[in-house]
Order: structure tokens, then C-alpha cells, then sequence
């Protein structure tokens, strides 16, 4: 049988467009958590993964869906395999029902997981270098140096409250 599995982030998030692809691909069954995926305790995934049967194909549109991290991702795979089933992505191609396919899993997931880190610290590297020159990122400030001298000056001199 496939089984999809479906995640997002936040409530406000819609599910339909993930809902839709996994029942084209043949999904019999939908497991839906909306929940981050940095969090590793997720009902709806526990929940799949107790069900699987041998002979199951987990099917998700994106892996990312399943998991953040490469480290969980391959956690979760692993378990997925140990009960007899399979995994498959639909936008990366990936299947793991073979040993070749399980091979392209794992390159494409370090590359992936590589990216990320990448993405980070060309961030990291792009905010260093505008504080350098003098530019902060941010919230601007709500009060002047003179409001906040002023409101200073009233909480100490005339005892009133701050807000």
C-alpha cells in the first residue's frame, strides 16, 4: 500500500497541494501533522510508522516533508526500512526499494543537507560583512535618542511609569 505523509509548519498553512499529489501517486491511506519539522515528536508520523506493514511504500511530495535534518531524515528512513517498507519522494525521484535507489537517497540527501548549511553561512557571512560597514538588520528603533533620554527623565525625576 502507499502511504502518504504530509507536514506543515503552522496552522495557517494549507495541506490541499501535498494532499493532492500523493493521491494522484496512489495513496490509500494520509497521515497530516502541522507541526515544524525540527520537532522529532510528531503524532501524526508516530502514528504512520506504527501502522507499517511490509511491502508499504511511505511516499511524501518533498522529503524535506518528512524531516530537516539529515540526520533525522536517514533516523526515519531507517526505521521505515527495518519494518519492510519502502520510501519515496515525489519531486527528487528518490525510491529506496532498492539498493541503487536507496544509494541515490543518501547522495541526494547530503547534498541537501549540505546546501542548507551553506545557505547559513553565506547568511552569516553576508550579516558580518553589512555590520562591518555599519548597517544592522533588525526592528528599527521605536524611540529617538531624545525620546529616550525623555522618558529616562520621567521615570526617574517625575516617578511615572514607563509605558
Amino acid at each position: 500500500m502507499i502511504i502518504g505523509y504530509t507536514r506543515v509548519s503552522t496552522d495557517d498553512q494549507n495541506l490541499d497541494a501535498q494532499t493532492d499529489a500523493l493521491t494522484a501517486a496512489g495513496a490509500g491511506k494520509l497521515f497530516a501533522d502541522k507541526i515544524s519539522g525540527s520537532k522529532r515528536v510528531r503524532p501524526e508520523l508516530d502514528k504512520m510508522l506504527d501502522q507499517l506493514r511490509e511491502g508499504d511504500v511511505v511516499t511524501v511530495t518533498k522529503y524535506d516533508r518528512l524531516a530537516r535534518s539529515l540526520k533525522d531524515l536517514l533516523e526515519i528512513v531507517e526505521e521505515i526500512r527495518s519494518r519492510g517498507a519502502g520510501f519515496r519522494s515525489l519531486a527528487e525521484d528518490i525510491d529506496t526499494t532498492t539498493p541503487a535507489r536507496r544509494l541515490t537517497f543518501h547522495v541526494f540527501a547530503s547534498i541537501a543537507q549540505f546546501e542548507r548549511e551553506r545557505i547559513s553561512e553565506r547568511t552569516k557571512e553576508g550579516l558580518a560583512a553589512a555590520r562591518k560597514r555599519g548597517r544592522f538588520g533588525g526592528r528599527p528603533p521605536a524611540l529617538s535618542a531624545e525620546q529616550k533620554v525623555e522618558v529616562c527623565r520621567m521615570r526617574d525625576q517625575e516617578h511615572r511609569a514607563v509605558a
